[in-house]
């Protein structure tokens, strides 16, 4: 159920998700992950104006392919703010990341939190 979730809110459409579930033998309708996502209660909002941000990327495993999942997450709320996941990780696509994020909130006077990394 997790994975289901991660990958459709990292831009895996629902047929897509279904998919990639059915390489781990897990058998689920689209309705199935789409009623996963919405009870669950983490698709990403859209019109924030967080005071704080936090911004991460990671490296997941996907029937062996390595892929960076990014995600940006207002602390005081614990929702996402925004989440995308690529097959490859370059400044061009945070930069990429950081330009949605700001289209989609008010985040200029937000303060990030951001590890070494990113």
């Amino acid at each position: 159920m997790a994975l289901g979730i991660r990958l459709h809110l990292g831009y895996f459409s629902l047929p897509n998700t279904v998919r990639e579930l059915e390489k781990y033998d897990v058998k689920r309708s689209r309705k199935a992950v789409h009623d996963w996502v919405h009870k669950a209660d983490l698709a990403p909002c859209e019109g924030a104006q967080p005071a704080t941000v936090a911004l991460d990327e990671t490296v997941i495993w996907i029937d062996g392919q390595q892929y960076w999942l990014y995600a940006a997450v207002d602390p005081a709320t614990n929702r996402f703010l925004h989440v995308r996941l690529y097959s490859t990780r370059t400044t061009a696509l945070t930069e990429m990341v950081l330009a949605e994020l700001m289209e989609k909130h008010d985040v200029e006077d937000a303060v990030f939190f951001i590890d070494s990394a990113a």
